[in-house]
Order: C-alpha cells, then sequence, then structure tokens
C-alpha cells in the first residue's frame, strides 16, 4: 500500500492595488525560504488575488530496531 502525500495549505490574499511584479516577488520568498508552492490562484472581478500555497508535511518514521 502506497501512502499518500500529505499537505499543509496557507491562504495569501492579495489587494488589487499590488503590482504583477511585488505579488512574483512575494511569491517566490514565500517558495525559496518557507518551501511553499503554488497549488491554486484565483483572480477576484475587482482585481484582487487570492493564493493557495501548499508543502508537503514530512513525518519522521521512527525506527524500531
Amino acid at each position: 500500500m502506497v501512502a499518500m502525500p500529505e499537505y499543509e495549505f496557507v491562504d495569501v490574499y492579495v489587494p488589487r492595488g499590488v503590482s504583477r511584479k511585488e505579488t512574483t516577488q512575494l511569491l517566490t520568498d514565500h517558495a525559496e525560504y518557507g518551501h511553499w508552492e503554488l497549488y491554486r490562484l484565483s483572480l477576484m472581478r475587482d482585481g484582487s488575488r487570492k493564493v493557495r500555497l501548499r508543502r508537503r508535511i514530512i513525518r519522521q518514521v521512527r525506527a524500531t530496531w
């Protein structure tokens, strides 16, 4: 039986006044320093963005010797 990977999620709200370049830099920082990856990006009607990031949960396996 193969275990499916587990993920944790975080939602980031980017207001409509933030430029595309600043948003890219924000998400790049999350990816580099927090090990997050882009899961979903929603562009709202008012121009704001709702971003969902995820990262894999790595569980330590106890060795019983």
